[in-house]
């Protein structure tokens, strides 16, 4: 029979790892610039602790282990009769694959609490696990990388998170718009128009303005149960144009009754001040820069029943690829598991989808892709025990290179140099032994070279 693999998962061959690695080394390395420290935590988590924590379709959508052994001796025939699948589940199983990086992360923090030194700036990068239904862009197993400071409720914060995210797609070489809003401003908004309790239903409608338009955002937020009156005293939030400050004015004014809202509104201009300061603003750049922009924009509203400051979301400007890295301010991470609520917040990058823009984009460094830079041409014996110790003074000056392990015929171990786009062949014959050096092949011009091993390795480098 023909092997497979599970629906919603992949291979990834030494192409596409190539491709992962040079994005999660440059997350990562941009992370550490600004003190963050890595963690891992187990794939499979007991289902206490991942219960109850994504709501009703989060909980179907938990992958759950079976528990070890004989998993059904302590079920009765009565229980398996009425095949109810979740009480049955809820007695086989004890443990569960990881569902996201969050929940696992709050858990770590309340079982190390003693240890932590606060703040506390973690990233971390591991597969996660959903038993949906796969489709196009959407898999069983994928990765997340996120980044949280917990401990502190200095904005300061939020700043580094978005110089973060502005330093890493400026390094991709991808233009972005970093979108900020606050779900105070939301709060506030939902307050002055008496309709405190339908923040939800106002945030989901208005989050949908690019894609169904004003009046079908209208007519959603009419069937929620909003008044004409109610309504209309949204529109010229819905509707916000001009620069970020000309908007927080309009918002000020709006939100003046509301202590809320307004503490919403200075947040977030202290938030783009820092980041204008910074060198990260929304001010024309000439076509040769490249430049990210920074907008307030109203209609975010990023999982408003977790968030409760600001908020954020990337989106890539040169090709439609839809959000590529979001977050916010929570102010409940350790809640869930019964300790006091620690403040935190956190960022996301959706590698799947960077991925996929820098596929669109052919952004990937040459060098990211390139295996090995040399490849050692075995002609036999004798010439391979004169190569061995040049090619580990090769590698030992950092350089990645290849002996080719069998005396094939040149063609083949040409052809074998050509399919891994390696960039530079050496030979050794008679020749070059009598007089102690290598020839060196340039695999694209096509120009030889006869150099002693450190001329070679200048060469290369």
């Amino acid at each position: 029979m023909k092997p497979n693999i599970p629906k919603g998962t992949r291979d990834f061959g030494p192409v596409e790892m190539a491709k992962r690695n040079y994005i999660f080394n440059t997350i990562r390395s941009v992370y550490e610039l600004y003190g963050f420290q890595q963690i891992e935590t187990p794939a499979q988590e007991t289902l206490q602790t991942l219960m109850g924590k994504y709501g009703e379709e989060g909980d179907k959508l938990l992958f759950k282990i079976l528990n070890s052994g004989d998993y059904l001796s302590k079920i009765t025939d009565e229980e398996l009769g009425e095949r109810n699948t979740l009480r049955l589940a809820s007695k086989i199983c004890e443990k569960g694959l990881r569902y996201d990086l969050t929940v696992p992360f709050a858990r770590y923090v309340v079982m190390h609490r003693e240890e932590l030194q606060l703040p506390f700036k973690r990233y971390q990068v591991q597969p996660v696990w959903r038993a949906d239904r796969p489709q196009k862009g959407r898999y069983r197993e994928f990765y997340q990388f996120d980044g949280d400071v917990v401990g502190s409720d200095s904005l300061i914060n939020e700043v580094e998170l978005m110089q973060i995210v502005d330093t890493v797609f400026t390094r991709f070489g991808v233009r972005v718009a970093i979108k900020i809003n606050n779900r105070k401003i939301l709060s506030g908004i939902a307050e002055v128009i008496g309709a405190a309790d339908k923040i939800v239903d106002i945030t989901v409608a208005i989050d949908k303005l690019d894609k169904i338009g004003i009046d079908n955002v209208n007519a959603e937020l009419r069937a929620d149960g909003l008044t004409d009156e109610q309504i209309e005293k949204l529109q010229p939030i819905i509707l916000l144009e001009g620069s970020n400050d000309e908007k927080l004015k309009t918002i000020a004014e709006v939100l003046k009754g509301s202590e809320t809202g307004l503490k919403g509104v200075e947040e977030t201009r202290y938030i783009l001040s820092a980041l204008g300061s910074a060198g990260c603003d929304n001010t024309a750049s000439n076509a040769n820069t490249l430049h990210n922009e920074i907008q307030l924009d109203l209609t975010l509203a990023r999982g408003l029943s977790y968030y409760t400051g600001a908020i954020f979301e990337v989106k890539a400007l040169d090709t439609p690829m839809g959000s590529i890295s979001g977050g916010g301010r929570y102010d409940n991470l350790t809640g869930i598991f019964g300790m006091p609520g620690l403040s935190g917040v956190g960022i996301s990058f959706g590698v799947d989808r960077i991925y996929d823009v820098l596929n669109a984009l052919d952004l990937y460094p040459k060098d990211s892709l390139t295996t090995s830079r040399i490849l050692f041409i075995n002609f036999g014996e004798k010439e391979t025990a004169y190569c061995m110790p040049i090619v580990a003074q090769v590698r030992a000056a950092g350089i990645r290179a290849e002996l080719y392990p069998d005396a094939a015929k040149m063609k083949k171990q040409m052809s074998y140099a050509n399919a891994k786009q390696i960039s530079f062949v050496a030979l050794a014959g008679d020749n070059e032994m009598a007089e102690g050096k290598i020839t060196l092949k340039n695999m694209e011009t096509g120009e030889q070279q006869l150099l002693t091993p450190e001329e070679l390795i200048g060469r290369i480098r």
